[in-house]
């Protein structure tokens, strides 16, 4: 019987066959834990479970990007003891203050490939779904039970395809097509469901990884590309995983990628998108490219684009973090970084920043937000009275110029 994505990965790791709805226990390929939730992760696989060490020091890999560099002492202490703990456990991969965000480095350092199953303890862990691997966030017991074992159990979910056909329009991208997929199944959508992305083959590993990160937003258990197209040249592509005719979605959502606007998710909630003609002048006091989402090298380099050569907007800040320390290379290595910056933008520790509300450009009480991130809700980002609007990384640079919500065509050469 022809399976999804999901169902052939699954199986592969529980060693039977298996569709949507079994409960199955199956094998981890590569466990992920941050700075945020490892301090609790580390106290529940010791003490509650009783175990000395982690199944396997080469596939755990600890990332220090929610809140790096550390904002209080607190913070610091807990980065602190969460390094012993590596050193102590001899697990090989720790990537500190400055790697970047955990998909991204885990994607840049392919340690996540196609096939794996990689659980995360970050929601967003869909990312590695970029690459074709069945990439899933887990709570804190059950990362401590992985950890502790190498192995987890699940429901196989059911799979949402949204099927894609033709190229973007400029000033349109991956983050239009990921926002206007919210629009249609809405916060709900794909609740515990895989979200396959067909139809973008041309799409760069780092644009599926918008399409795979924002596969959470609408409920999704994970976001997965087919590892099809030029990026898969330089992936581990296993015989066993392909697309097959015949496999059973829960939904099909078609998109029109010839006709796609420009997409806007307005406060307070992901689903909440319209056309971003459709939402008026809203001035805006802050303009922040980053996150998992949209804080990639390409990312960085379409804003230059629309900032060569120009200067922001008077009374508007733009702040930029970079995913990872392999794209601010990049970026500082063609040029990029120097068009942001003269343009006036801030350039951040490569890192989660400010997503989480924690540190690197909070937002004040009544302060407007162009966000390229995944999440608008109240308080997201610093204060429940701040506003927060969802872009792709063009819209956020045509924003930057004229210093209210603008479409980029109005400000392309």
């Amino acid at each position: 019987m022809p399976q999804t994505l999901a169902e052939q990965i699954l199986s592969h790791a529980a060693g039977r066959s298996v569709q949507a709805g079994e409960v199955v226990t199956v094998r981890v390929d590569l466990a992920m834990i941050h700075d945020s939730l490892a301090p609790g992760i580390i106290r529940l696989l010791h003490e509650d479970l009783g175990a000395e060490r982690v199944w396997d020091v080469d596939k755990v890999a600890v990332v220090i990007d929610h809140v790096a560099p550390a904002a209080t002492v607190q913070t610091a202490t807990h980065q602190a003891n969460t390094r012993k703990w590596v050193r102590e456990q001899n697990i090989t991969h720790l990537f500190d203050v400055g790697r970047g965000i955990s998909h991204q480095v885990l994607v840049e350092e392919r340690l996540a490939q196609p096939g794996m199953i990689v659980a995360g303890s970050d929601s967003h862990s869909t990312g590695y779904g970029a690459v074709g691997a069945f990439g899933t966030g887990m709570g804190s017991t059950d990362m401590a039970l992985i950890l502790a074992t190498g192995r987890t159990w699940m429901r196989v979910p059911e799979t949402v395809r949204i099927l894609a056909r033709g190229q973007f329009r400029p000033g349109v991208s991956a983050k239009d097509l990921g926002l206007y997929a919210a629009r249609v199944l809405r916060a709900d959508g794909a609740t515990y469901a895989a979200v396959e992305w067909h139809g973008v083959d041309f799409l760069s590993v780092g644009d599926r990884m918008t399409l795979a990160t924002l596969s959470i937003e609408v409920g999704g258990k994970a976001g997965i590309v087919p590892p099809t197209g030029a990026p898969a040249a330089d992936l581990r592509v296993p015989d066993w995983l392909r697309v097959e005719a015949g496999a059973t979605y829960l939904r099909t959502v078609e998109v029109d990628l010839d006709t796609l606007e420009p997409q806007i998710s307005m406060p307070p909630f992901v689903d909440n998108v319209a056309d971003l003609r459709d939402v008026g002048k809203v001035a805006v006091d802050v303009v922040y490219l980053g996150t998992c989402t949209n804080g990639r090298y390409e990312d960085m380099a379409a804003a230059a684009q629309i900032l060569r050569g120009r200067t922001i907007a008077k009374g508007t800040r733009m702040i930029v973090v970079p995913a990872s320390s392999e794209s601010l290379q990049q970026a500082a290595a063609d040029g990029t970084l120097t068009t942001l910056l003269a343009a006036g933008a801030t350039i951040g520790t490569p890192g989660c920043g400010a997503c989480i509300g924690r540190h690197m450009g909070v937002l004040a009480p009544g302060e407007v937000c162009v966000f390229t991130g995944n999440r608008n809700f109240r308080g997201r980002m610093g204060s429940p009275d701040a506003q927060i609007y969802l872009t792709s990384p063009e819209v956020a640079a045509a924003t930057a110029l004229t210093g209210y919500i603008t479409h980029p065509q109005d400000v392309m050469a």
